[in-house]
């Protein structure tokens, strides 16, 4: 009995301690994505897609780096993507294996949720991204064939870009939110 009994308690135990890091994790990545978004929104809405490139490509990188200094020198947060557009939104080798596995529950119909990982005194939170608006696609979906002159830009500005071919509700990588790990 007494052993179900502490079975019980750390499976709350850990249960709490995840909670606190998954709803900052929520809070920052959400963040992430409203500034994103809404920069891009109002450049696609102005200029068009070929100046929202433009826009994206010179300031994507920047705005992440705010919302860091937002949340203070010992929290980052990043994009990641297995087909990333920008090289530096790669995933590296740990990071692709949790994709690989939110793209495999994916596949199979299973909606993958955050993947909290704790490494000695880190605790990364990724957060999967699904391609879910209608705007995400002018650029990520079949852009050859829809718009084959931003497609040219694209490559243009991004030689590597593998980024397109996406449809409504694919996954389209994760954000990763590192903080350290509460003593």
């Amino acid at each position: 009995m007494k052993k179900i009994l502490l079975l019980g308690s750390l499976l709350l135990a850990s249960s709490v301690f995840a909670e606190g890091y998954m709803k900052k994790a929520n809070v920052i990545s959400k963040d992430l994505l409203k500034t994103l978004g809404s920069n891009m929104k109002r450049e696609l809405k102005s200029n068009g897609p070929e100046a929202a490139l433009k826009f994206c490509s010179a300031n994507a990188y920047k705005l992440t780096q705010e919302i860091d200094k937002q949340y203070g020198k010992n929290i980052s947060v990043k994009r990641i993507s297995l087909k990333p557009r920008n090289p530096a939104n790669k995933a590296t080798t740990d990071e692709a294996v949790i994709l690989k596995a939110m793209e495999d529950m994916h596949k199979v119909g299973a909606k993958p949720k955050n993947v909290m990982q704790v490494q000695g005194d880190v605790v990364k939170v990724y957060k999967p991204l699904f391609i879910a608006k209608k705007a995400c696609l002018i650029c990520h979906g079949d852009v050859a064939k829809t718009k084959p002159a931003l497609a040219k830009a694209i490559k243009n500005v991004y030689p590597h870009d593998k980024a397109m071919g996406y449809k409504m509700g694919d996954l389209r990588g994760a954000i990763v939110v590192t903080m350290p790990k509460k003593k």
